[in-house]
């Protein structure tokens, strides 16, 4: 009961925020809103000052103020311009992921639970003052009994609870916009919603962070162009990590970095090149690659060094999504609009029935613009975002992986360009580009590929004499049937009834709502509970359990 108390709350306490920064006028297709807009300036007035703004510093406005979980929901969803217009995702780009640290002793406490020893026991130093705090964790400087320098993460008291209760509220929220909304069925909200929590489970299973760190380190052992914080296995838990501390410059700090002598446009080189090499040689890139993960080496002036840090965030494409995606940058390199129409069909990322001639005029109107302005203002990621929005027309289904990509190209080439303004990405990135291809898909690399599955091959080899002369022997006899099943009638008659149904609950919820508003706002008469109306609770009782009778999740057989 108080749970449920809670949640309403909660939710009431989001409804209020939305409607004081006018995110109904944003989001004006979600009838919550509608039914709540006469009473809008009793329980949410806006000021004069928030009405002047623009859409998208409101939204970032209101998500800093719901807390951290929403700030980072912001994040999130800023990587996700493929649905989001180009002044909503630049905003929500903008929110910053920093937070009142959580006391010192409750992190010492958290370690040693995780641990199972006193910190004394586990550390010869360990500094109550934390280095940086963030929504999911904060950082501790300290040092191992060998006199190794350490930083230790911790997870916040509470998160996972935190998470789970607004997560259940993004739901909620998710399924409304899933039903009224006017775009939902290209936005897919409660698939964003997914992918988010997705995002916010791999963030708080610091193990898993770990084994990211682990297989970065091993990949780029003794290069010199990307050190990567040794893990240290034996002080690390699911919710403690510790990690070799490293300094650094980071890669956004221009001054500092002329100060240290360092060659910049070098470093903007090397950037892009390993970006593609992550992506395309390891199949494994840092997703999370904004400057304030990615520093730079200030002792190697020479032979300049990034340092990667902290690796929550990694992706990996499928082997045929990663072929398809190279072939659509050589293409792009070639200007073959035609050929990149062909491919995206191909992949599988766009349906079969769309004409080639159609998309390929639309791919020429994204990318012929860029490719005629100078070489040094050509952005690769822009261009991709750019295409996945036009695609989006012709039902384009992009994969989450590929939106990791999509933005971390964008952000390696924004720290690119901030470190050599005229940096070429275009001659950079080719040859990188294509000397992997080259390499990846050679006559010796499909040798080697073959050699790895023989054994499986010579396993399979003695069922198939058996298995032809199975089907050979059904199809003389006529004994081969075609089985056709369509339940997809049944589910769209049966959606279509508890969208009536879940419509009246939804309606009579947002009814009683309001009404529970003014009761709250008019201040009615009568017992009070911890200061609010006790009608006003009750009836707001009535109205939440409509909403979850409108929106629990469908079960159909």
């Amino acid at each position: 009961m108080m749970s449920s108390l809670r949640s309403f709350m909660r939710l009431f306490h989001i409804a209020r925020v939305l409607l004081r920064y006018r995110l109904d006028d944003l989001l004006d297709a979600t009838r919550l809103f509608r039914w709540m807009r006469p009473v809008r300036t009793l329980i949410a007035p806006t000021p004069a000052s928030i009405i002047a703004l623009s859409r998208g510093a409101r939204l970032r406005l209101a998500l800093e103020e719901l807390g951290p979980i929403f700030v980072k929901f912001g994040q999130i969803l800023s990587t996700r311009r493929d649905l989001l217009p180009a002044d909503i995702a630049d905003e929500l780009a903008q929110l910053q992921d920093r937070v009142k640290p959580f006391p010192g002793e409750q992190a010492r406490a958290a370690i040693e639970a995780a641990l199972g020893k006193p910190v004394d026991a586990l550390f010869a130093r360990f500094e109550i003052e934390p280095l940086a705090s963030a929504s999911i964790a904060q950082v501790h400087p300290a040092q191992l009994h060998d006199g190794t320098e350490v930083v230790i993460k911790v997870l916040r008291p509470g998160i996972e609870r935190r998470i789970t209760t607004d997560l259940s509220l993004l739901r909620t929220l998710g399924a409304f916009a899933q039903r009224y909304a006017p775009n939902a069925r290209h936005i897919r909200p409660l698939d964003v919603v997914s992918e988010i929590e997705r995002t916010l489970t791999d963030e708080t299973d610091l193990m898993r962070e770990g084994a990211n760190a682990s297989v970065f380190r091993r990949l780029w052992e003794g290069s010199d162009d990307l050190k990567v914080p040794q893990v240290y296995w034996s002080h690390s838990t699911q919710g403690v990590l510790t990690l070799e501390r490293v300094y650094g410059i980071p890669s956004d700090d221009v001054a500092r970095l002329d100060a240290a002598g360092l060659d910049r446009r070098k470093l903007a080189a090397k950037g892009i090149q390993l970006f593609y090499l992550q992506v395309f040689r390891d199949n494994f890139f840092h997703a999370d690659a904004h400057a304030g993960n990615i520093w730079v080496d200030p002792t190697r002036l020479d032979e300049p060094r990034f340092i990667a840090l902290d690796f929550g965030i990694v992706g990996s494409l499928p082997e045929v999504d990663q072929w398809y995606l190279a072939a659509n940058f050589e293409a792009m390199f070639k200007r073959d609009y035609r050929r990149i129409a062909q491919l995206h069909i191909e992949a599988g990322w766009m349906p079969e029935h769309i004409r080639i001639d159609d998309l390929e005029s639309a791919v020429r109107s994204v990318c012929e613009p860029y490719f005629t302005r100078p070489l040094a203002e050509i952005s690769l990621g822009e261009v991709l975002v750019k295409l996945f929005s036009v695609a989006r027309r012709y039902e384009l289904t992009i994969q989450p992986q590929l939106i990791l990509l999509q933005k971390t190209l964008l952000n390696i080439e924004g720290v690119g360009r901030l470190l050599d303004p005229k940096l070429d990405i275009w001659a950079v990135a080719h040859p990188v580009l294509e000397g992997i291809l080259r390499e990846k898909y050679s006559v010796k690399t499909l040798g080697e590929d073959l050699r790895k599955q023989l054994p499986e091959i010579l396993r399979a080899a003695p069922e198939m004499p058996r298995l032809l002369h199975s089907w050979l022997k059904q199809s003389v006899n006529g004994q081969h049937t075609l089985n056709m099943r369509s339940p997809d009638l049944h589910v769209l008659a049966e959606t279509q009834r508890r969208a009536q149904v879940a419509t009246v609950q939804a309606v009579f919820g947002a009814g009683t709502l309001i009404a529970a508003s003014v009761l709250w706002a008019m201040g009615a008469p009568g017992p009070r509970w911890f200061g609010i109306p006790v009608i006003a609770i009750c009836t707001a009782i009535v109205s939440a359990g409509s909403f979850v009778l409108a929106f629990r999740p469908a079960s159909i057989k």
